[in-house]
C-alpha cells in the first residue's frame, strides 16, 4: 500500500462516504451513532476551542457532569464535533495518543485515531477543560434553539415538518424546508404540500406563495423515494406513487386563489413542471430550470406535456422535456415559463413588496377572476394529469427507468 498518502486516503474516504451502495459504517461515541455522509470531510483539522478561563482547571466532578449532559442532547452535533469530543475524552482520561495507527482502510478507527493524535501533548487537565467547555456550548446552543422554536414565527401554522407555512399580511407562504436536501420532495413533503394548499385555499388569505428555504427552490423528487423499495413491492410503489402525484398536481389545478411561485434558486423536476399551473412565477437571476425526465428514464408530469408547448412552443418545450435542456432564469422568462426575473441581491425585497401590494387587492374579486381565467381548461388539465400519471406508473416499473436511476447514483458517487 506504498502508494497511499493522507490526501489519497481522504479522497477515497469521501468517495466511499458519498456512495451508499458501497459504504455504510457507524462510529459510536458515548452510545451515539455517528453516520458519515457528505459533504463532511473525514480528515480532522486541528482543534481550536475557546477557553473561557484558561487558568481554571475543571474538576473531575464537572467533567463527569459534562459526560452526562452530552447524553441528554437531543440534536446530533455533527461528525466533526463528535470526533473532537471523542479525542478530548481520550486525552483527558488516557493522556496523549498511545494507540498504534490503524491501517489506511480501517476508516472509522483511523478517523478517531487522527482526531486523538491531533491533540499532541495537550495536558489531561486542559483536555478536561476543553471537553467541558465544548459540551457546555452545545447545551447552550440547543437550549437557545428550543426557546426559539417555542416562540414560533408570527402566523406560523402547526403540523408541518418539511415545510414552513405562515399567514401574514393576507399572504399564505408555503416554504419548502429541507435545505440540507436541497428541498427535495419526499413522500411526506408531497402530503404536507397538499395539506398546505388545502388550508391556504380555505383560509382568509388573499394570495398564496410557494418558495424555498436556502439556496435551492427545490431539487425535485427525492430519489430515495425509489431506492428503498424491495423488488416485490415495486408494483405497489408505482401505483401508490401515481395516486399521490395525481392528487398533488390536482391541488395545483384546483387551487381557488392566485398562486405565485417565488423561485429563489435552482428548480428541478416536479417543482418546475407545476410552475405552469401557477398564476405568476417570479425568479432570482441565479435560478435555473431543469426537467431531466429522459435522463432518468421517466416522462413529463405536472401537466407540462400540455402546458409547456402552449407556453413555449413545441420546439422549445421539446428541448426541455425530451432532451433535458436546463434553462437560465432569463431563458425561462423569454420562453414564457417565468413572469419576471429580479437581481438576486434585491430579489426578496422587491418581490415581497410587490406581493404585499397584490395581497391588499379585493380578495373575492381576485378569486372570481382567477376562476374565469382557469375554468375553461380545468377538465382538460385533470385529464392530462391522469394520463401523465398512468404513463409514469408504467415508466417506474420499466427496466429502463430502474437502470437509469441506478446509473444516476453511480455517476453521482464518482463526483
Amino acid at each position: 500500500m506504498g502508494g497511499w498518502n493522507e490526501r489519497s486516503c481522504c479522497v477515497m474516504l469521501n468517495f466511499l462516504f458519498q456512495n451508499p451502495l458501497m459504504f455504510k459504517r457507524k462510529l459510536v461515541l458515548n452510545k451515539w451513532k455517528m453516520d458519515f455522509r457528505p459533504p463532511q470531510a473525514v480528515c480532522v483539522p486541528a482543534i481550536h476551542l475557546h477557553m473561557t478561563a484558561a487558568t481554571m482547571q475543571v474538576s473531575q466532578k464537572d467533567f463527569q457532569k459534562a459526560q452526562e449532559q452530552l447524553k441528554l442532547l437531543k440534536k446530533d452535533p455533527g461528525n466533526e464535533t463528535k470526533l473532537k469530543l471523542y479525542a478530548l475524552f481520550k486525552q483527558a482520561t488516557e493522556g496523549p495518543c498511545n494507540a498504534p495507527k490503524p491501517g489506511m482502510l480501517d476508516f472509522v478507527k483511523k478517523a478517531k485515531w487522527d482526531a486523538w493524535n491531533s491533540l499532541g501533548s495537550l495536558s489531561q487537565d486542559d483536555a478536561r477543560q476543553k471537553y467541558t467547555d465544548l459540551v457546555s456550548s452545545l447545551v447552550s446552543a440547543e437550549s437557545a434553539s428550543q426557546k426559539k422554536e417555542a416562540s414560533p414565527e408570527e402566523g406560523r401554522h402547526d403540523g408541518y415538518e418539511t415545510l414552513i407555512v405562515t399567514t401574514k399580511n393576507n399572504i399564505t407562504k408555503i416554504m419548502f424546508n429541507r435545505p440540507d436536501r436541497k428541498n427535495a420532495i419526499n413522500h411526506q413533503m408531497y402530503r404536507e404540500i397538499i395539506k398546505a394548499l388545502e388550508e391556504a385555499g380555505k383560509n382568509d388569505s388573499t394570495i398564496a406563495v410557494i418558495t424555498g428555504n436556502g439556496d435551492y427552490y427545490s431539487s425535485g423528487n427525492d430519489l430515495s423515494n425509489f431506492t428503498n423499495v424491495q423488488p416485490g413491492d415495486m408494483k405497489k410503489m408505482a401505483e401508490d406513487g401515481a395516486v399521490l402525484l395525481r392528487d398533488f398536481v390536482g391541488h395545483f389545478i384546483d387551487f381557488p386563489k392566485p398562486l405565485i411561485a417565488v423561485v429563489n434558486g435552482p428548480a428541478i423536476g416536479i417543482c418546475v413542471t407545476v410552475l405552469g399551473l401557477c398564476d405568476l412565477v417570479y425568479a432570482s437571476d441565479r435560478a435555473t430550470f431543469h426537467s431531466p425526465f429522459s435522463q432518468l428514464g421517466q416522462s413529463p408530469e405536472g401537466c407540462s406535456s400540455y402546458l409547456f408547448p402552449k407556453l413555449m412552443g413545441l420546439a422549445k418545450a421539446s428541448e426541455m422535456l425530451l432532451f433535458n435542456k436546463k434553462l437560465t432564469a432569463a431563458e425561462a422568462c423569454a420562453q414564457g415559463l417565468v413572469t419576471e426575473v429580479f437581481p438576486d441581491s434585491s430579489f426578496q425585497k422587491e418581490v415581497w413588496a410587490r406581493l404585499e401590494a397584490y395581497a391588499s387587492l379585493p380578495k373575492n374579486s381576485l378569486a372570481v377572476s382567477k376562476q374565469l381565467l382557469r375554468s375553461m381548461e380545468k377538465e382538460k388539465l385533470h385529464a392530462v394529469n391522469s394520463r401523465e400519471c398512468e404513463v409514469l406508473k408504467e415508466r417506474w416499473l420499466s427496466d429502463e427507468c430502474i437502470n437509469a436511476i441506478v446509473s444516476f447514483f453511480q455517476k453521482k458517487s464518482k463526483l
